[in-house]
């Protein structure tokens, strides 16, 4: 009989202990839950933290928030948002800016959490296979959105995005969101893994460009003390973007720059080795390997 495969992170949670090894993950889920609560108890139990939805938001009655790709949509579609809309897009342009632009997809978007309960119960269940579609077709999922909003006059892509539709069905009744919502759950789960977040959402393409330049990155400060176990490359919704800096392909230094990183901390969890760590765009620095003696300087 063969061994019964150990699953990614079994090493971290010998080595760190099951807290330190899943703390990430329990923040992550912390800050989705608890910002879609924010939203919810207003119209749920009449204490309105915050007014309005992922699209535009005012918070406290002071501070307005708004989605810029929202925006983009909204001129191309002639549309003139007002002064208060605007202001609330700068403000949202900056926190991005600073946290990494797809920390949206894994610390806001609650559509991340059905796609990932959806790869939980693939590995669960052994699925392997997996339909191929190119990562980059999601930016042309973007692209055709706001050619639809030009060409319609309107905001088309609102009507389907399953953010949108989440958001509303919870207060107001799911309705068609449900056949959305569960079409995108079977499809991550049947037919590709990681497939809409990795491969298709416009949402996720829009603010990886946004954050292509933010300060917040995950650094490789213990880069040479990885022993090739593969678990980060795992649990990565976007291994891609792991490998020029682990390797150092072509000199890239010890941190992820690839504007597709979400920021979730998945490989910092499951790495019993402490490779990862979360950092700036500056962290370029590898700290020697205990033990290890280091080759002199040329």
């Amino acid at each position: 009989m063969s061994a019964t495969p150990v699953r990614p992170g079994a090493d971290a949670i010998v080595a760190k202990g099951w807290l330190a090894a899943h703390k990430w993950l329990i923040l992550r889920r912390s800050s989705q839950f608890g910002i879609l609560m924010l939203f919810l108890v207003g119209p749920w139990f009449g204490l309105w933290i915050v007014k309005g939805n992922l699209n535009f938001s005012y918070t406290l009655n002071f501070l307005p928030l708004t989605d810029p790709y929202i925006i983009l949509q909204s001129l191309l579609a002639r549309q003139i948002p007002e002064k208060l809309v605007l202001t609330g897009m700068v403000i949202v342009l900056l926190l991005y800016l600073l946290v990494g632009g797809r920390s949206y997809c894994s610390w806001v978007c609650p559509v991340n959490l059905l796609t990932d309960f959806a790869y939980w119960l693939r590995v669960r269940l052994g699925l392997k296979g997996s339909a191929h579609i190119s990562r980059p077709t999601r930016y042309w999922m973007l692209a055709m959105t706001l050619v639809a909003a030009a060409v319609t006059g309107s905001i088309v892509w609102e009507m389907l995005n399953p953010v949108s539709m989440m958001h509303r069905g919870l207060i107001f009744g799911l309705g068609l969101g449900w056949a959305v919502l569960l079409a995108v759950f079977l499809f991550d789960l049947f037919v590709m893994r990681h497939g809409w977040c990795g491969h298709l959402c416009p949402v996720g393409a829009f603010y990886s460009l946004v954050g292509k330049l933010s300060l917040t990155r995950v650094a490789l400060p213990a880069r040479d003390a990885c022993n090739d176990c593969m678990d980060c490359f795992a649990v990565c919704p976007e291994p891609q973007v792991i490998r020029p800096a682990l390797k150092a392909i072509a000199g890239t230094p010890p941190v992820i720059l690839e504007a597709n990183c979400t920021n979730c901390g998945r490989c910092i969890d499951v790495c019993s080795k402490n490779v990862f760590a979360f950092g700036t765009r500056f962290n370029t620095t590898v700290a020697p390997v205990t033990g290890v003696p280091q080759a002199a300087p040329k």
